[in-house]
């Protein structure tokens, strides 16, 4: 295998959000719009940007122990920051939250006071891109994402740092991501977005991914609902062809699910021998503390994140110790990387 060269920036990047063994192990805290509506529920009543920059701070201060890095807006997240642990990594996203239901094809948009340099500038080791796609939609609808993904890749470029990308696959046609219908579906949908996106003109250096599988649908699992899409098997094959279709190293994101789900999950990749580089890992970790954020305030949080929540992560990194492949090992290893710059 030729070398490969990767640019000093985007290198100490992807470094800077992974641990010494090469894994990204990372928590998510991005979340705004739905977190919001969350803590609101908790309450009962409507909270101001400052309840979820409390929030995001305590997650911070915790959790950010365990991890590798964060992943963090810059609207509500940037105080949060501050407390998080030495040496952990920054992702910031750069995407506006949601979409605008009333136009064809869940298209993208940017924070509007933000570029790649202001979140590099703002404390940002990488750049992180959520994207919703369905590989087979409308070309005109696809075209005006490719484009998009372009210009966030040459930005990235041009300031020499990473890019994480995370594609959701979705089909408006079936409507119910959690549906049995879609399940079925799923692996093929993973699969194309995972080889699109893969391809050097966007400029992705790392692929943040949607398990292939409705684990919920797969015969044998403990999370199993009675209707079966696929046996273990098959599900484990789903994983591995959804794996070669990429040549970039990608990580497991965990679409809300719950810990223990998100685990089982994990270690059927690992019993597949998918060599995913590690998670981003949001709610499933800490979706049990906005209730008692929205009754009882930050100290209750803190206190249920340092018995609960350390050990919903601890649970996790020690799943992703056993099954975790180092980033650089799609490019044959780390000898075989040249960093250049």
């Amino acid at each position: 295998m030729a070398k490969v060269q990767i640019s000093k920036g985007k290198f100490d990047g992807i470094q800077a959000c992974a641990d010494a063994n090469g894994v990204i192990a990372a928590a998510a805290m991005d979340q705004r719009g739905s977190l919001k509506k969350a803590i609101a529920k908790a309450r009962g009543s409507e909270v101001d940007d400052a309840a979820l920059t409390e929030f995001k701070t305590c997650v911070t201060r915790v959790l950010t122990k365990h991890s590798s890095a964060i992943l963090m807006d810059p609207e509500y997240g940037l105080p949060a920051l501050e407390h998080r642990a030495p040496g952990t990594g920054v992702l910031l996203a750069y995407e506006k939250t949601g979409y605008d239901v009333t136009v064809k094809g869940r298209l993208p948009d940017l924070l509007s006071v933000w570029s790649v340099r202001r979140l590099a500038e703002a404390g940002a080791d990488a750049i992180k891109i959520l994207l919703y796609y369905n590989p087979f939609d409308a070309p005109e609808v696809n075209e005006v994402k490719h484009a998009f993904i372009e210009r966030i890749g040459a930005e990235c470029a041009a300031i020499d740092k990473p890019f994480f990308l995370e594609p959701l696959a979705y089909d408006d046609a079936i409507g119910d991501e959690k549906s049995l219908e879609f399940a079925k579906a799923k692996p093929k949908y993973v699969a194309a977005y995972m080889a699109e996106f893969s391809k050097p003109r966007y400029g992705v250096d790392v692929l943040k991914v949607e398990v292939p599988v409705n684990v919920k649908f797969v015969e044998g699992m403990k999370v199993f609902g009675g209707e079966a899409a696929y046996t273990r098997e098959e599900a484990k094959q789903h994983f591995v062809d959804a794996a070669a279709a990429c040549t970039l190293p990608f990580i497991y994101l965990s679409a809300g699910v719950t810990d223990d789900v998100f685990r089982e999950t994990l270690e059927l990749a690992a019993e597949a021998g998918t060599p995913f580089s590690g998670v981003l890992c949001g709610r499933a970790t800490w979706q049990d503390g906005v209730a008692i954020f929205g009754k009882e305030g930050g100290p209750a949080l803190e206190a249920w994140l340092e018995d609960r929540g350390v050990t919903n992560i601890k649970a996790l990194n020690e799943v992703i110790a056993k099954g975790a492949k180092p980033w650089w090992t799609v490019y044959g290893g780390m000898d075989n990387i040249e960093v250049v710059g």
